[in-house]
């Protein structure tokens, strides 16, 4: 072999001997020198020693940039877990919490954790993205005590979805992640689930299904008018705003809270999705309230199946219950997938509605998600949550409403979420403004 194409293991070039030598019919010499086609004036011992001096010296710094390239990234890169367990109360909130400041705190990636971006939040990140590009967000925007930009929200999408199908742990070198303080002051933030109902309806009103869903009333004058008013006294009557008739009031009442349904009608045998379409402005009062300050009430389940299965057995109570929150939500007839008001298909436990002050339409949270497990919360799974749909009951910083599915699976995932947790804001690392005051 010629001496200047050999190669040499790490092991050879530590060797003492570097140039272990074969005996060779024409290269091996009766003297006991080898011919290696130098001039015989140069000193061969010399040569030898200065060729393996300069193969050590290469070898050297092949393996000092071979390591120094390989550690690298390791040492800025974090393994994450995928979950947290902590001392927890029955309802998740975390024990041992210290108060938070301000609306956002600055966390640091040692301290937290990060699911797998699976196939379905890469599909949900390229549909954020379409909600980001369709938002009003063009300038900068305050949430809370934070400033972020159209940009800011981007960037964020495009390094996400350019680590799908991973579990990414180089997020520390380009996300900073912000708590929010939830609804305490200590980062417990309040998860709710909602579904996608599906209601019996007719198109056209009978005796059975004489209860209206309405679409929104768009050349109405003035304040819209309550609740009560619409149902009880008929306020929207012969404006032709009439999309279908359930057969009972709860049916829409439910499904108002959930913000879109599923309705099939038994006279036309059509099917179609009745989306959020608008409020009539009043303030959103929770019915559960109406059960607290009663004292003559005893329902222990104050869930809104619990309600409702109370109210179908006293049908004289509905409208006293009902009545008690004088908002009211409108539809707008769609067909294809539930959408919400970013007009994305929602994606069962990955999108939210959320109050879009805080967490705005085309961001990304992360959300240490309670994880209930034979009645009870066991611990906690991380999640990435994103912000596309809206609600009249989600208010805050300190409340999300995660999306269940459709039908009565989604209605039984979404009745077990009722419980505490964390939610961060993922921006660049480049965002430093977060000395607003809020």
């Amino acid at each position: 072999m010629n001496i200047t194409t050999q190669h040499f293991s790490k092991r050879d070039v530590c060797k003492k001997d570097s140039f272990p030598i074969t005996p060779s019919d024409d290269k091996f010499l009766g003297n006991g020198s080898v011919d290696f086609g130098i001039p015989s004036f140069f000193p061969m011992n010399n040569f030898k020693k200065a060729t393996s001096a300069t193969a050590l010296i290469c070898a050297c710094i092949f393996f000092f940039n071979f390591s120094s390239n390989k550690n690298h990234p390791a040492s800025t890169c974090l393994e994450l877990p995928t979950e947290v367990y902590a001392t927890i109360n029955k309802n998740g909130k975390f024990i041992a919490s210290e108060t938070m400041d301000s609306v956002f705190t600055k966390s640091t990636w040692e301290d937290l954790g990060f699911p797998v971006l699976t196939e379905d939040v890469k599909i949900s990140l390229q549909h954020q993205m379409h909600v980001l590009e369709k938002s009003n967000l063009t300038d900068s925007r305050k949430i809370g005590n934070l400033e972020v930009t159209y940009g800011d929200l981007k960037e964020v999408l495009e390094l996400l979805i350019q680590r799908s199908g991973t579990q990414p742990n180089d997020l520390n070198q380009y996300i900073d992640p912000y708590q929010t303080w939830g609804d305490d002051q200590l980062g417990n933030v309040y998860f709710t689930g909602y579904f996608t109902p599906v209601l019996k309806v007719k198109k056209y009103k009978d005796a059975t299904f004489k209860y209206p869903i309405y679409a929104f009333p768009k050349a109405w004058k003035g304040k819209l008018p309550s609740r009560q008013k619409i149902e009880k006294q008929g306020a929207l009557d012969n404006l032709n705003l009439e999309l279908a008739f359930a057969s009972n009031p709860l049916d829409i009442y439910f499904m108002q809270l959930q913000g879109s349904g599923t309705v099939e009608f038994l006279d036309t045998k059509e099917r179609a999705i009745f989306r959020y379409a608008g409020e009539n402005g009043h303030r959103y009062r929770n019915i559960q309230r109406f059960f607290r300050n009663r004292k003559d009430l005893s329902l222990r389940n104050l869930s809104p199946e619990g309600i409702k299965r109370f109210l179908m057995k006293n049908p004289g109570k509905i409208d006293s219950v009902l009545h008690y929150d004088p908002s009211y939500t409108f539809f707008e007839p769609k067909v294809g997938l539930a959408k919400g008001s970013a007009n994305v298909p929602l994606m069962e436990t990955i999108s939210i509605a959320a109050d879009s002050r805080y967490f705005p339409l085309g961001s990304v949270v992360l959300a240490a998600l309670p994880v209930y497990e034979d009645g009870k919360i066991t611990h906690h799974e991380y999640k990435i949550l994103l912000p596309q749909d809206v609600g009249g009951a989600i208010k805050g910083a300190g409340h999300v409403d995660v999306y269940c599915g459709n039908g009565a699976l989604g209605q039984t995932l979404a009745s077990n979420l009722h419980h505490y947790g964390r939610l961060w804001v993922l921006l660049p690392k480049k965002n430093e403004k977060v000395a607003l005051a809020e």
